[in-house]
Formats: C-alpha cells, structure tokens, sequence
C-alpha cells in the first residue's frame, strides 16, 4: 500500500509543480537587508498545491529597481539579477508542459514522478529564491562613548602631538556584493533578514576603525574641528580601513560617513592654543607688537592707580621690566625688518654693457667689473677706456648725428666711418678698413655717419 500511495503522491505532486510560477518581492523594508521571495497565488489561480521551494522551468522572477535577485538551487548559487525587469528561470530540473518543446516537458515530468517514488513521493529538491536591498541603508548612529586619539600635525609650526576626542553621528552603508553577503552572513534564511541582527556588530567595528581613520585624515593636514568638512574623505579613509572585514567579507561598504559634532577636551583645545600663539612668537615683528600692547595695557593700568605715588610706582616698575628683559618693541621691530630684507628675493641684476661701455651707474670694464666710478677698473686696475665718437661743444662724446645732450648737429669734418657694432672709429674716417679690428665685423653703407 505504501508504494502505491507514494506513486499517486509523486504523479500528483509531480502534475502540481508543472505549472509555471511567478516569483515576486514587495518594496523592501530599509530594515530589511535579505528575505525570501514569494510566489503569487491569487484566488483564482490553479497553482495552490505545488510544492513549496520548487522552482519550475520557464517560471518568472520579477526584479525591482534597489534589489538584486537570487536563486539557490540545492544551496548552490545558480542565478544572479540585479538588472530590473523581468528574469525567465530556464536552468532548473522540474520541466513544464507549458515552458518549452511539449515532448522534452513529458519526458521530463515522467523523469520526475519515477524520482519522486524513489523519494516517498516528494521531489528530494530544495529551490528557493533570495531578494538583497541593494538600497543606502542610512540612520546608523554611533558615539564614541570613551575619547578617540586624534594626532595633531600642524607643518607651520612644527605641531606635531596627539589629543583626545569625543565625535558622534550617522553613518550609511549598502550592499556592494549579495554573493559574499549571502554565504558569510544572512545564509539559508527562511523569512527575512534584518539590520538589528548585524547593526551592533557593525557599529562596534565603526568605532574600532575611527582610530586609524582620524591618523589618515590628520596626515592630509586636516583640523580635527574642520572633519564635518571633510567627510567624503572621511568615508574613504573608512573604507580603507574597514574593507578586509567588510568588503571582503561580507559585502559591504560605508556609502556616508556624517559627523555632527567632534569635540576635544578643555585642556587639549587649551594647551593648542598656547602652543599656536607661542609659534607667532618666533617672529620678531608679533613678539614686538604682543610687546607693545602689553606695555600700552600696562601704561593704562598704572594710569589708573589712585594717588599719585602709585602711578609713579607703575611706571616705575615697567621701566625696570624693560631694562631687565633685555629687548624693546623698536628693537624687535628692527630685527623683523632685517629679517624681512634678508628673506627677500635678490634684485635682478642689471644687463651686462659691453667691454669699455659706461652706464650712468658707472663703466664696465673688460674684465666683466661693473659699476666703476673713478678713472681705473676697482677690480684690475686697468684704465678706463677713451669713449669714441666725435665730440659736440658741450663736452658730450656722440655716435649718431646729434648730440645726445644739447641736440645740436654733428658738425662737418667729424668721423664720416664708425663701426655700427662697437662703436670703433677708424684713425681716417674717410678711408676706414675693410674689417673692424675691435670686432671683425665689415664696413659698408651701415657704417656711414
């Protein structure tokens, strides 16, 4: 009798999952990151005795936009859809008569009723299809509930320290891989998986890798009260550090990183302060500036102390204060403008004359000495060389056709022939050589004057 009940179970259950089925999932819940899909059965449908995790040839998976579809076949991953429409599953072992050639689904539904009475009349196979939120999963608060060190490094000044900090916010993450998801996380689950199972976990993590994070933000120069800023780096620096847990384990990764508020204690942010305004110091024009308004502070002060031998006191003992210290403003402002002068960048240095030329800040000599002043070079001693060109009246030696201080024309008789590249005058004017003996250049009509 048996036998015969298990072979009327497995030609009833094997015409029961011949129908093809259409696999769908709602709009998924933000606390929801996995659940199983559902297959529509309406009032009116045929389909209510097939038998559940059974996933017929030609049946249909419907994907939304935010999710990513999965078909498990015997705990194997077989199919994978994260692209939204409409999925035909064709790669499964139960045939149709309504999916495909009419002859292979009998063969095949044959096939299946022998293997379902060698089961006892069921069909020995588990398929089941698996939805992902793909979605930004976001309102995940975190707090650092004991302070975080926070490396200090300010380049300016040569800061380099670390303090304590206290920071609390939101962060977002999403799922990045549902494959690496599915098998080191949310497993065989038969309902639905939520975030309140991973949620402590993760934040725990979160606040584990602050640490390193923040020593990656502080090495790009960034303050610890202009993180709120910074949080897309903020959100990499995460990432780099919590990708070997994260996304190469379990799929994930930190989409957001939002900080409302990041505080340092008093003393921190105190001895921060006075180690900043110590820095300013080192220049000699703030010392001196910090030094000439605490002894205008302290002129005000004794001015008014009552009675005339108080103020005589006050000044008294600033005076003595000044004296003692060795240093006044004048003087630090002195040493700030030295400095200033020295720090500064080095005047261009004015265009070389040529050998024997003159300029009105001296004549050059041929051994490259500029500037001389007297009648022999400072630097060789050699004399300073006759300017060549005719003489005017006025005293001034020209080259061209009048006189460059009074105007007046070059009178006749003067050098008619004068090199137009070094200025040489020939010792005949009117019967000049063929080639400049000064520097080899020729004569012809340019040479003319």
């Amino acid at each position: 009798m048996g036998l015969i009940k298990a072979g009327l179970d497995a030609v009833g259950g094997a015409f029961a999952d011949a129908w093809r089925e259409f696999f769908y999932c709602e709009s998924i819940e933000q606390d929801t990151l996995a659940c199983k899909g559902e297959k529509r059965v309406g009032g009116r449908s045929s389909n209510k005795k097939g038998t559940d995790n059974i996933i017929t040839n030609g049946s249909i998976v419907a994907v939304a936009d935010g999710q990513c579809m999965m078909i498990v076949d015997q705990g194997r991953v077989t199919e994978v859809s994260a692209e939204p429409g409409e999925f035909i599953y064709n790669s499964g072992t139960e045939s149709s008569v309504f999916y495909g050639d009419l002859s292979e689904g009998i063969m095949g539904m044959l096939r299946s009723m022998g293997r379902r009475v060698t089961m006892g009349g069921e069909p020995g196979k588990d398929q089941r299809v698996y939805y992902f939120n793909t979605k930004e999963i976001m309102g995940n608060k975190y707090g650092t509930p004991s302070p975080v060190p926070f490396r200090i490094v300010d380049r300016n000044i040569g800061l380099d320290i670390d303090i304590s900090v206290r920071c609390h916010g939101e962060y977002s993450y999403k799922i990045t891989n549902p494959l690496l998801f599915y098998a080191n996380v949310c497993g065989n689950v038969t309902a639905a998986y939520t975030r309140d199972k991973i949620d402590s976990q993760l934040k725990t993590e979160v606040l584990t890798a602050l640490q390193p994070a923040f020593a990656k933000i502080s090495e790009m120069g960034i303050r610890y009260s202009a993180i709120p800023a910074h949080t897309a780096e903020l959100s990499d620096a995460m990432n780099a550090v919590l990708s070997a847990k994260w996304a190469e384990h379990r799929g994930l990764a930190i989409v957001s990183f939002g900080v409302n508020a990041i505080n340092a204690s008093e003393e921190d942010e105190r001895m921060i302060k006075e180690l900043q305004r110590d820095a300013t110091l080192r220049n000699p024009t703030m010392a001196a500036a910090r030094l000439a308004g605490a002894q205008a502070q302290a002129m005000q002060d004794a001015a008014k102390n009552q009675g005339a031998g108080g103020a005589f006191m006050g000044f008294a003992a600033m005076g003595m204060a000044q004296n003692a210290g060795g240093a006044n403003a004048q003087n630090l402002f002195a040493l700030g403008q030295q400095q200033a002068q020295q720090a500064a960048p080095p005047a261009a240095p004015a265009p070389a004359q040529p050998a024997g030329g003159a300029s009105a800040a001296g004549w050059t000599c041929a051994c490259g000495a500029a500037g001389n002043a007297g009648k022999f070079c400072a630097e060789c001693g050699k004399p300073k060389p006759e300017q060549q060109g005719w003489a005017c009246a006025c005293g001034a030696v020209n080259r061209g056709k009048f006189c460059a201080e009074c105007g007046k024309p070059k009178p006749a008789g003067a050098p008619l022939y004068q090199c137009d590249k070094c200025g040489w005058t020939p010792p005949d004017p009117h019967n000049p050589p063929k080639f400049c003996p000064e520097c080899g250049d020729a004569f012809d009509e340019n040479d003319a004057k």
